[in-house]
């Protein structure tokens, strides 16, 4: 099974990306939430966690076609295999409704807000109610990492490349909140352009950890 994947991006259009990985060119599906994100990141080497479906009906005597889709967080990919066990709810229809930021549909779930679920493209009344009825109570982790601040297109500006995210990654490890180590990479940068590798990027974190703005 392949659980993660790391290549250059090199197109995104529509629901889905290109990454270049060795001679291969593989195509993905995305959440629509980091279309945006993923548009202003062609060219990076980037890290995406990956679940792979088959999509058509094999029962009817049609065809199952493989699907690759693609997350940038671990979480939001943990979110989503929980989000598709809502009976009527299938990846692809996920991966359209899935506009905003996975926390904050997280969020709206745990608080039985279904009035922002509605909102969701694809999800009705009846839908935003099952989805409550089988969710509430146990997405709570992702929920609060929204509350905590948790990446999205606003806060990040641009798509991490895979050696940032292992940076960040690394002090998470360490105990820092993943929120908080994205504002020391974003300083960690500010004041040194030039780190090019994860352990110079985790030093020079941790240094402007000492000195918190």
């Amino acid at each position: 099974m392949i659980s993660a994947i790391t290549g250059e991006l090199r197109s995104v259009a529509g629901d889905r990306l290109h990454l270049a990985v060795g001679p291969l060119l593989v195509e993905m599906l995305v959440p629509a939430s980091d279309v945006p994100l993923l548009q202003g990141a062609v060219g990076q080497e980037m890290t995406f966690h990956t679940i792979l479906y088959f999509e058509g009906d094999a029962a009817g005597g049609g065809g199952l076609e493989p699907r690759l889709v693609g997350f940038l967080r671990p979480d939001d990919k943990r979110f989503f295999e929980k989000f598709i066990t809502v009976k009527g709810i299938g990846p692809k229809k996920a991966l359209k409704a899935l506009i905003h930021p996975a926390g904050e549909v997280a969020l709206a779930i745990e608080s039985k807000d279904t009035r922002f679920l509605v909102g969701l493209p694809q999800i009705g009344k009846r839908m935003a109610e099952l989805i409550v009825a089988e969710l509430a109570g146990k997405v709570a982790e992702f929920a609060t990492a929204a509350v905590g601040g948790a990446m999205n297109a606003a806060a990040l500006g641009r798509a991490h490349n895979a050696i940032e995210e292992d940076a960040i990654a690394t002090l998470v490890e360490l105990g820092e909140r993943r929120s908080d180590a994205e504002h020391l990479l974003d300083r960690a940068r500010q004041h040194n352009g030039n780190l090019k590798t994860t352990e110079a990027l985790v030093r020079e974190m941790l240094r402007m950890r000492t000195v918190r703005a």
